[in-house]
């Protein structure tokens, strides 16, 4: 009884090592359970920018109005018998200065 005793003590701590320590242990489930969260965020955030990337396509393959937003924002073109106003701010004096 105590051979077959030993037996059982001796095969549920070889379990418990594999278990713990071995390949494809709780601790290797946890680190790639993480990463699986991590990469979940990393693949909505590249969703979201996909969508829109998808949705600009769209606006300029259909529609003039966003290639000329596009030329008035990204290269300052602006239409024939068209006046371009630029207001820069004044500059104002730091507070702390009295001169």
């Amino acid at each position: 009884m105590r051979v077959f005793t030993a037996i059982l003590l001796i095969l549920l701590i070889l379990l418990q090592y594999r278990l713990w320590f071995g390949k494809n242990s709780v601790p290797d489930y946890l680190v790639l359970k993480e990463n699986v969260l991590t990469q979940k965020e990393t693949n909505e955030k590249l969703q979201q920018r996909n969508k829109l990337l998808f949705a600009d396509t769209d606006d300029l393959k259909l529609g003039l109005e966003a290639i000329e937003e596009r030329a008035r924002n990204e290269l300052g073109m602006i239409k024939e018998n068209e006046t371009f106003f630029r207001l820069i701010p004044k500059n104002n004096r730091p507070r702390n200065s009295r001169n």
